[in-house]
């Protein structure tokens, strides 16, 4: 597939995620992060599981528990929780400063000197984050956007990390992405009992809007992205990440009533202008799960392989 083809396709899923925020504050249960997101999880990981009739071997095992970790098991409470304490524009558009951790993680994993145009891009991106969230005297709180910020480093150690092991031989990225949602989803689940007690009835708006996360804004979603990864470079994939802030400012405006400013408007732009800039940033051969059985990133960038490489995936029986 075409570059361009490609990136627009992967720009779908941060464009899906922008949408959570308005979901979480308007149709889910209050105060309930864990919960929600291990419906948002562990359903998904399933489903992909099911179509995907694929499980880890060998030192897979470890390394999806490590991405589901980073990935999901982290991020998604860490993201609810922001989602829960803050106007969802504004937590989303902390994750615009993900490029920078990828960015670094990259030249610390995959040998990749960072080039001057991608730190200026992201320090562009950072702007646009300041402009928007220091505007919002009155409606920032402290732990949500500590919580924001985690978990944006999460999923950006959690991406760097993919691109550094590759992929098994036969093992595309529905199964990747499946191994990742059902394992972060079991992390989940236990923190969730045993912080937030028994779950909580939900009526049907609740019921819909955990379909709509588990199915299109995860099970779809993340099967985009990490097949994006395996065909753009860290630093294009990463760039995309805007999208999310822009479409959650979007959705708040148009139908929460959410006022932005005309700083905040500004900030906009410039996370905006951070992910068209990412896009044009010279190709490099993909790193990652685009070369399937090989630690792909650490071969092409000079990074010694991992000690131990996984042994080709078991395929479930057909039902």
């Amino acid at each position: 597939m075409k570059r361009p083809a490609t990136v627009l396709l992967t720009a779908l899923a941060p464009v899906s995620w922008g949408t959570t925020y308005a979901v979480t504050t308007e149709f889910l249960p209050a105060d309930r992060p864990l919960f929600t997101g291990l419906m948002r999880a562990l359903p998904a990981g399933l489903v992909l599981l099911a179509l995907a009739r694929v499980l880890p071997r060998g030192a897979w095992w470890g390394k999806a528990a490590v991405l589901g970790a980073l990935n999901i098991g982290a991020f998604f409470p860490l993201l609810f929780l922001s989602a829960y304490r803050m106007p969802g524009g504004m937590a989303a558009v902390v994750g615009s400063i993900g490029p920078l951790f990828v960015v670094g993680l990259s030249a610390l994993l995959l040998g990749q000197r960072p080039t001057a145009r991608s730190v200026i891009t992201g320090f562009v991106a950072a702007s646009g984050v300041s402009l928007v969230v220091l505007k919002a005297a009155g409606a920032l709180d402290t732990v949500g956007v500590l919580a924001a910020l985690a978990s944006t480093a999460s999923m950006s150690a959690g991406t760097v990390l993919t691109k550094r092991w590759g992929r098994p031989d036969g093992v595309g990225p529905l199964a990747l992405t499946a191994w990742q949602l059902t394992a972060g989803g079991l992390l989940i689940a236990p923190l969730a009992l045993l912080v937030e007690g028994a779950p909580p009835a939900l009526d049907g708006r609740a019921v819909g809007g955990y379909l709509y996360l588990a199915l299109a804004n995860t099970a779809v979603a993340y099967w985009l992205w990490f097949r994006g990864i395996g065909r753009l470079t860290a630093t294009q994939v990463t760039f995309l990440g805007p999208l999310s802030p822009l479409t959650a400012a979007v959705v708040g405006w148009a139908a929460l009533g959410q006022a932005l400013t005309p700083v905040q408007l500004g900030g906009m732009a410039l996370a905006f202008g951070a992910t068209v800039a990412g896009q044009l940033q010279p190709v490099r051969q993909p790193v990652g799960c685009g070369s399937p059985g090989v630690d792909g990133a650490a071969r092409r960038h000079g990074v010694p392989p991992a000690p131990t490489r996984g042994a080709p995936a078991a395929r479930l029986p057909a039902a």
